[in-house]
Formats: C-alpha cells, sequence, structure tokens
C-alpha cells in the first residue's frame, strides 16, 4: 500500500490579519463555489457569536501559485493582482466580515451591489439588521462598519458615543462602565482567532474541486449542476463568468441606449438553468450526473481519467454554451412561446418546460437545420404541449432523457418534426381532450398550467376581454407596468352571492370554470351581484354577432347565467377544453 500524506497543514490567523490579506490581494475568492454572500439577518447571527466567544467554523485555503482568473472579495483594485490563497470553503463568513469591516460593497445573489448594514446597541450589547426604526434611535450604532472605517481608536469611539448619549439621556456610572466595555469589545473583534486548513500548492485543481464538493455535500446539498459549474469555475471560468453575466443580463431592462439584451419577459434564468440547455444540446443528456464525469474526463465505460478526454468534452460544452447565450437565436426561441400565445412569466407554470422547448429549439436549428418558420410551428407546439400536460413535473430528468432518445434517430428536417408529433399526438388522443383535459380542468389552483393553456389558446382564437371591445393579446402585456393591472380573474358566480346559496367550500367556488377575465373597473362593478342580476344591462352594450362570438371563445354555456351551478361548471368545462384544443390546432 503506498504512503498516504496529509495534503493540508493548520494555520492560526487574527480577524485583522485575514483582513488585511484580502485587502492587499493575498488572500483571493476562486470561483469554485456559490458566489452568494449571505443574508443580513445571517451576518447578524454570525457578528453575535463571534461576540459572545463561540466558534464560528474553521476555514480551508488553497495555496496555490497558479490563481489566474481568481476573484477577489469586494469590489475595487488590490495591490496583488494574483492572490497565492483562495478561500475553498468559509467564503460566506470570510465575504461577509470583510463586506462589514471595510464597508465594502458585495454582490448579492441577484448580481447587484449592496452594502451590509449591521447595528449594535452599546447598552445591552445586542446586534441588529439596521433599518429606519433603528437609524433613528441614538442608543444605537447603525452601521458597525463606521467603528473601522473611521480610524479613530477605541477611547475617541467610546468617549464621542457615550457624549452622544449624554446630550439626550443622564447615565449611572454603572450604564457608562457597562457601554464601555461592551464597545470595547465589539472593536476587539478585530483579534477574533481564526483557524484555517491549507491545502498545498502540489494539490491540483481537480483535487480542490473534489475537496469542495465533499466538505459542502456535507452540509448545504449540491446538486448535479453546482459540481458541474465547479469544474467550468476550474477549467473554463471564462464560460462561468460569461454564463453568470447572461443571467445578471437578463434580468436588468436595457438601458436608453437600447443594446442587445437578454432581458425578456418570460424568464430570469439561474447559470444551472441555461447550463442544463448546454448540456441537452452538446451531449444529448438531461441528467447532469454521468456529465460531470465526463466533462472531468472519465471514460464511463473504464472508469479511467484523461486530460485529453476532459479538453475534448469541454470543447464541446464551449459550443454548446456559445449558441445558448447567442442573443440572436435566444430570442428568436421566445418569440415562438409568444407565438404560442403565451405572453411572459405569469402564464407559465414550468420553467422546465421553457428550457426544454429551448434545448429542442437549438437542436432543431444547429443539428437539423429546420427551416426558421417550420421551428417555430414546432417549438410553439411543444411548449403548449409540454406545459399544458406538465410534462416536466415529475422526474423532469428522466422524461427529457427519452424525448432526447426519441429525436436521436433523426437525420433529416422533416424526421427531426415528425418525431416531436409523434410524441404529441401520442398523449394529446381524443380521450385526453373529451375526458382528461376537462377533468384537469376542475383544479382551483391559481397557477394551474391548464388555465394558462386556455388563457393562451384564448390569445391566438382572437378572443376579447369579456364583456369588453379589447382584445385580451393586447391587455395582457407584461411591458406595461400600470399601477393596477388591466385585467382581473372575476368570478362569474361571485363568491359572496354563491356563499347565501350555502356554497361555502373553496375549491368549488374557486374552480377555474368559474373564472374569467375582465377589466379591474367592470369587475368592480358587478361587485357580488347574481350573474342573471348583472348580465342584461351588460348585454345591451353589444351586438348579436359580438355577444355571441365573446361568449363562444370565453366557453360559456347557452344561458349560463340561469343554470344551476354545479350544472355550469360542467358544462364550462368542456366548452373550455374545447377552446384550448381549437387554439393548439392553430399551431399546426
Amino acid at each position: 500500500m503506498s504512503d498516504v500524506k496529509t495534503c493540508f497543514k493548520r494555520v492560526d490567523y487574527d480577524l485583522g490579519g485575514l483582513l488585511h490579506y484580502i485587502d492587499i490581494g493575498d488572500i483571493g475568492l476562486p470561483d469554485i463555489q456559490r458566489p452568494f454572500v449571505w443574508s443580513n439577518a445571517k451576518v447578524r447571527d454570525l457578528f453575535d457569536s463571534m461576540y459572545r466567544g463561540f466558534p464560528v467554523g474553521y476555514l480551508l485555503f488553497w495555496e496555490n501559485g497558479q490563481a489566474d482568473g481568481a476573484r477577489q472579495i469586494g469590489i475595487g483594485q488590490k495591490a496583488h493582482s494574483s492572490p497565492s490563497r483562495l478561500i475553498v470553503d468559509g467564503q460566506q463568513r470570510l465575504t461577509s466580515l470583510y463586506a462589514v469591516f471595510r464597508g465594502k460593497a458585495v454582490l448579492d445573489d441577484d448580481y447587484r451591489e449592496r452594502q451590509i448594514e449591521i447595528a449594535f446597541r452599546p447598552r445591552d450589547a445586542k446586534f441588529d439588521v439596521a433599518d429606519a426604526a433603528i437609524r433613528r434611535d441614538p442608543e444605537w450604532i447603525p452601521n458597525i462598519s463606521t467603528l473601522w472605517a473611521s480610524g479613530k481608536s477605541s477611547y475617541q469611539l467610546v468617549k464621542s458615543f457615550l457624549e452622544s448619549i449624554r446630550q439626550r439621556m443622564a447615565l449611572t456610572d454603572e450604564a457608562e462602565e457597562e457601554i464601555s466595555h461592551n464597545l470595547d469589545r465589539l472593536f476587539d473583534l478585530q483579534k477574533y482567532p481564526f483557524t484555517a486548513l491549507e491545502i498545498a500548492p502540489s494539490v491540483e485543481e481537480e483535487q480542490v474541486a473534489d475537496i469542495f464538493v465533499r466538505i459542502n455535500s456535507e452540509g448545504v446539498r449540491l446538486n448535479q449542476a453546482d459540481f458541474i459549474l465547479t469544474l467550468l469555475s476550474v477549467f473554463w471560468d471564462d464560460g462561468r463568468r460569461d454564463l453568470e453575466a447572461f443571467c445578471r443580463e437578463s434580468r436588468e431592462p436595457p438601458g436608453s441606449k437600447k443594446m442587445p439584451s437578454p432581458f425578456n419577459h418570460f424568464i430570469q434564468p439561474d447559470p444551472d438553468q441555461l447550463l442544463r440547455v448546454s448540456v441537452a444540446l452538446g451531449f444529448d443528456r438531461a441528467r447532469l450526473q454521468s456529465v460531470y464525469q465526463v466533462l472531468r474526463g472519465k471514460d464511463l465505460d473504464t472508469g479511467e481519467f484523461s486530460a485529453q478526454r476532459r479538453d475534448a468534452q469541454f470543447d464541446v460544452l464551449k459550443k454548446a454554451q456559445a449558441r445558448v447565450l447567442d442573443l440572436t437565436v435566444w430570442h428568436q426561441f421566445l418569440s415562438a412561446l409568444t407565438g404560442a400565445g403565451f405572453r411572459g412569466a405569469e402564464m407559465v407554470s414550468s420553467q422546465n418546460a421553457m428550457l426544454y422547448a429551448y434545448a429542442l429549439y437549438l437542436i432543431g436549428r444547429d443539428r437539423y437545420s429546420v427551416p426558421e418558420h417550420t421551428l417555430q410551428r414546432i417549438v410553439a407546439r411543444w411548449f403548449f404541449f409540454s406545459t399544458l400536460t406538465g410534462r416536466y413535473t415529475n422526474g423532469p430528468e428522466s422524461v427529457m432523457d427519452r424525448d432526447l432518445n426519441r429525436i436521436g434517430g433523426s437525420t433529416m428536417p422533416a424526421q427531426f418534426v415528425r418525431a416531436l408529433d409523434s410524441i404529441i399526438e401520442t398523449e394529446f388522443t381524443e380521450d385526453y381532450w373529451r375526458i382528461a383535459l376537462p377533468a384537469a380542468l376542475g383544479s382551483s389552483s391559481a397557477r394551474n398550467p391548464q388555465l394558462f393553456a386556455y388563457f393562451a389558446a384564448q390569445i391566438r382564437l382572437g378572443a376579447p376581454v369579456l364583456f369588453s371591445h379589447k382584445m385580451i393579446g393586447d391587455l395582457i402585456d407584461p411591458s406595461l407596468k400600470p399601477k393596477k393591472k388591466a385585467l382581473d380573474r372575476h368570478h362569474l358566480f361571485p363568491r359572496s352571492w354563491l356563499e347565501k346559496q350555502g356554497i361555502t367550500d373553496l375549491k368549488i367556488i374557486n374552480q377555474m370554470a368559474n373564472f374569467a377575465l375582465l377589466e379591474w373597473p367592470e369587475n368592480l362593478a358587478i361587485s357580488d351581484t347574481s350573474p342573471t342580476a348583472y348580465l342584461p344591462a351588460i348585454r345591451g352594450r353589444f351586438s348579436d354577432h359580438e355577444w355571441q362570438r365573446m361568449c363562444e371563445l370565453h366557453a360559456l354555456p347557452d344561458g349560463w347565467d340561469s343554470l344551476d351551478y354545479s350544472t355550469f361548471l360542467s358544462e364550462r368545462r368542456q366548452l373550455m377544453a374545447a377552446i384550448i384544443h381549437r387554439g393548439f390546432q392553430t399551431l399546426n
């Protein structure tokens, strides 16, 4: 048996020393971990634990001479461009402490800079997250960052604070002594001891990634996407940076210059979500577990690792990601969703369905050269189908793997389209439209995929808003930001009226079949009156043709206002299913 040597050593620091090493850039943040700081409340708890003298865990560093591409903590330039020690574990703690002690901005989980403001009350040594009330209260130091940023000594800080308190209230000698003691203790947190385990510089990047994965899998569970993002950080840092930049920009509307941007009203993707699209496009796989091993250079048959194999697989991923992040392709895909009748995130119940539809769009475009007009139609049909049926709700990776296998035998554009249509036709049988879909419409869920498909179908069919001459497709516009939404979901049989009839079960009152889209002033005017009371006055505003078409596209049975409520629900569910079917058929 060969000798097994320990690959780390123990080094003791005080907090002030660690902060100094970060200041000069000698300690840096490698991008092999989740890059986001804690919430302010968690930072508050960290300070409270340190103040009480509790242990807050060890740090794990990597002594590495090849630190190119490592991220620095905080915003701004460093004296050392290449840090010699990288944080492998403990990044959340150290980044948070650095941000507070140095008053530095950090990036939050939405890729925006923010300050962490932790407040301290010297009277009873209480920490809290700063808010408006705390900032007005003279007993609080609203932002403890100012203590260390001021450059004053502990004596000067205590003296200044006591003077400000005395101007507002009388202090006993005991109170002054307690305040002084607590402020000194806070100031001296710079001396708080930390133990770091430092991985030797001889350890390779891949082993460091493995160490990180093993450590964190014992605490916060990482999924396979996290593992692959780890590998990107070690072997292709530019790729991860591009991925994160795309996601950051998708959250921010383009400025006045109207530069091309991934911003849209359907999804603000996270890096791991777009990674799944790249993996599906590049490797024909949805299950990420095996892809992690492939990207490490592992031969899945022999179990052996090869740097050449790893580099070859990363080349595949690089080409796939370049297509996934192509802004022209991205927006062309999103236009297919709009073409399917969907108008934004509020009409999408499954982001998985959207992401896998994007993967299929890319495969059809790049691998099979499907003409764009044909590709737009089939992807619109696929998205409508997969979101309506909840195809990727349970075991999404397994389902997508099967879908990728089904299209994998295609060699021509028409074969690719036929393979997708074949899957759709297998699910969309006559019994589905006549029995399964009406039954699913019996739900009272607010984010039901069948209800969103119904609205999409109405948009495809050019339906007007109920009791209005305006079009649903015009008023469901996510780019509009009115003070109040243009459309309300209106109970055709108002809740309070139904309760007076003895119907109190909200699952029955709030069935999808009892809802229609109305302009909000109309909704308010109807209030709690019965359909037989409010309908005659509204009916007079429309011609016979307009009224008939409106009732047809809103799936309203003849004489619906006079029907027994349970009969109304049953008949309308059938008619709503028929509207969804008609809307889907327009995508043929």
